[in-house]
């Protein structure tokens, strides 16, 4: 059974940081390409982060220069480390892997972890 467990939000002031963690099982960790998305109220959801296996970043614009995505395959984990947190950044952070393999996809998910910036 595949599992993405999230950790590390809560609420921050303008400018301050939070680092978010994905443990995941069930999976060849080491294989997939591992993903950060986040959705705020009333919007849709939205590609912050992603590392390949290479651990090669990609970021969103908004992302850029605040945002450091990383992965420690002996742990299983990605993490998303968030600086210069903005309000606009308030949102529900989600874990995310999918491949396609022999045609098949597999589309894996967390439960979430709540990001709010305010002061």
């Amino acid at each position: 059974q595949v599992q993405l467990v999230e950790s590390g939000g809560g609420l921050v002031q303008p400018g301050g940081s939070l680092r978010l963690s994905c443990v995941a099982s069930g999976i060849s960790f080491s294989t997939r390409i591992m993903r950060w998305y986040r959705q705020a109220p009333g919007q849709q959801r939205e590609l912050v982060a992603t590392i390949d296996i290479s651990g090669a970043p990609n970021y969103v614009d908004s992302a850029k220069g605040r945002f450091t995505i990383s992965r420690d395959n002996a742990k299983n984990t990605v993490y998303l480390q968030m600086n210069s947190l903005k309000p606009e950044d308030t949102a529900v952070y989600y874990c995310n892997t999918w491949r396609i393999r022999s045609g098949v996809r597999d589309d894996y998910w967390g439960q979430g972890t709540q990001v709010t910036v305010s002061s």
